[in-house]
């Protein structure tokens, strides 16, 4: 009767035991799951961020297309200019020698 309950007894501590390793595995497990929830919701965070900042990339991207152009452009016009001072410095070059001799 005695080494019944004895064993009775280490079976009952045993069970207590794994019941103890049991709740400890589930907090851990639980744990576990808070930091993958974590995670997921940082990475939906993320995959948001990375989509504002690849449109604020095709807006500047589209703006530097722009400012290019328009340079070009002034740079164009600049030429032209360049070229019709030239012109008229030519012309008045001519110009004023034969209004001085006559």
């Amino acid at each position: 009767q005695e080494e019944h309950e004895q064993l009775l007894q280490a079976a009952v501590e045993q069970a207590e035991g794994l019941e103890q390793s049991l709740r400890n595995a589930e907090a851990v497990l639980a744990e576990r799951a808070a930091q993958l929830r974590d995670a997921q919701a940082q990475l939906s965070r993320n995959k948001l961020l990375i989509e504002e900042l690849r449109g604020e990339n095709r807006r500047f991207a589209m703006a530097l297309q722009a400012a290019e152009l328009k340079q070009k452009s002034v740079e164009e016009k600049n030429q032209l200019l360049e070229e019709q001072a030239s012109a008229l410095k030519q012309l008045i070059g001519k110009i004023t020698p034969a209004s001085l001799s006559g």
